[in-house]
């Protein structure tokens, strides 16, 4: 099985934004797409939450199983399942800018999203500061992990995923940004005061300049009329 991410838990990361968001269930329904080996849905379930996850990795599939009330194995680029019951949340956490058709995926699995219910999703911002800098030096290189991870099939500003959730018949009625995840890139040794104070300063001009300075943006859409 390979892990290519874990949890951030910093205060400022997306994984905490959203779960700080979503925040206890109280048993309602939730379903965690690209659940992965249960990154988000152990704390999610933890919160009370009564967690169906959906991952194409039949082995991450599993290593999540135990996290969730269902797991459901499917590869969204082929096929949107339909549930019998529908969710008061559908999360799709570092997920859409790994898929085909993003779009098609969200309109589909809107269809299990009950009255009322809302979507939470995070994406990378290619707009960023970082990313501009390196087109201007003419460069576009992919790695491992990031913005331009090697496995994202879809590139999103803010513009566009605000877009895409509108052509879904989504709007959103919350949003931040969050900032460099340091603590993934900075040495272990070097974690302290310091490294968290210029974190706190890094995430408060995120959130100043989205656009900009966002290295992700969050966001919480509900169904409605796009302006």
């Amino acid at each position: 099985m390979t892990r290519r991410y874990t949890l951030k838990p910093d205060p400022h990361s997306s994984h905490s934004v959203m779960l700080a968001w979503l925040g206890e269930g109280h048993g309602r329904r939730l379903l965690d797409v690209g659940a992965a080996d249960g990154l988000l849905s152990r704390h999610l379930t933890e919160a009370g939450w009564r967690v169906t996850g959906i991952e194409a990795d039949p082995e991450l599939a599993e290593a999540g199983r135990p996290y969730c009330e269902r797991m459901v194995v499917g590869d969204l680029d082929r096929d949107v399942p339909d549930f019998d019951e529908p969710f008061d949340a559908i999360v799709y956490g570092d997920v859409l800018e790994h898929l085909v058709d993003p779009l098609r995926t969200v309109q589909g699995l809107n269809r299990s999203l009950a009255a009322g219910g809302r979507v939470v999703v995070s994406v990378p911002n290619v707009a960023h500061l970082l990313i501009r800098l390196s087109l201007l030096m003419g460069r576009f290189d992919y790695f491992d992990r990031g913005i331009l991870d090697r496995t994202h099939l879809r590139f999103f500003t803010d513009r566009s995923v605000r877009r895409l959730l509108g052509a879904a018949g989504l709007v959103i009625v919350r949003r931040t940004a969050t900032a460099v995840p340091l603590y993934q890139v900075v040495p272990a040794a070097w974690h302290g005061r310091l490294l968290a104070g210029a974190h706190a300063v890094s995430a408060a001009l995120s959130r100043a300049f989205p656009r900009l300075l966002g290295y992700q943006f969050v966001v919480v859409a509900e169904r409605g009329t796009w302006p």
